[in-house]
């Protein structure tokens, strides 16, 4: 059984498509709802014979999958997807709170977790974060050279002008998403929830404008530079 929840674009660009495996019905209802109100199509599987039929017919953008489902394992269907050589990002949920299962989903090739109780809108930032990681071109690889910036994403190496310049994890996090839309404009809540959605604490927007601050000093005398528009968010441009 699976029911669909399609809903309006509410003017964005990219519905995502996703796919959630959940056995428990007001967290599943809740879950479908939310996403429901951003426009997202959110196809709901009771089980993981369910989960398999729907995988079959339509490829997904994430996969949210709970660990306990009534007939079977979620890491196993998780386990089978990679087999599969399917990447499609996959985010588990789960009630255990024991480090060995969190440390399992991630072994097998889950890309993210979270712990019941958990609130929606950190499953939201996590899931768009996902997304927009797996919309990546591929046929980038995983070094982007950008005018006399080269960014190898998957060994977090970045040289300016054939220099190394060292950047910290956030700073890089706000490079890469720069760079993956360089030449759009991206806001300060898409580079926030880059940066923090899997952080805790209480961090504000604030932040964002202190990380491109330091970035923009260390890309002085590039090539490549940072342009703010005000009120719309950040641009990554070349001079040259």
């Amino acid at each position: 059984m699976h029911k669909r929840s399609i809903a309006h674009t509410l003017g964005r660009a990219h519905i995502i498509r996703i796919l959630l495996v959940e056995d428990t019905h007001d967290v599943a209802d809740a879950i479908v709802a939310s996403f429901g109100r951003r426009g997202d199509a959110v196809d709901h599987a009771l089980t993981r014979v369910a989960a398999d039929d729907l995988l079959a017919l339509q490829r997904y953008d994430v996969i949210i999958l709970d660990i306990n489902l009534p007939d079977g394992n979620g890491l196993s269907l998780l386990a089978d997807q990679r087999r599969q050589g399917v990447t499609t990002p996959i985010l588990m949920l789960t009630a255990r709170l024991e480090v060995d299962d969190r440390v399992a989903a991630l072994d097998r090739g889950a890309d993210d977790y979270l712990v019941k109780p958990f609130d929606l809108r950190e499953l939201e930032a996590r899931v768009r974060a996902l997304a927009r990681r797996a919309q990546r071109d591929p046929s980038e690889g995983s070094t982007i050279t950008y005018a006399d910036l080269e960014v190898d994403i998957a060994g977090r190496v970045v040289t300016l002008g054939g220099q190394p310049i060292n950047l910290t994890r956030r700073e890089f996090g706000v490079l890469e998403a720069l760079l993956i839309n360089r030449g759009r404009v991206i806001s300060k809540e898409q580079i926030f929830e880059r940066i923090f959605s899997f952080d805790q604490g209480d961090v504000g927007l604030n932040a964002v404008e202190i990380y491109v601050a330091r970035l923009r000093k260390k890309l002085d005398g590039g090539e490549v530079s940072i342009k703010t528009l005000r009120g719309l968010g950040y641009q990554l441009f070349a001079s040259q």
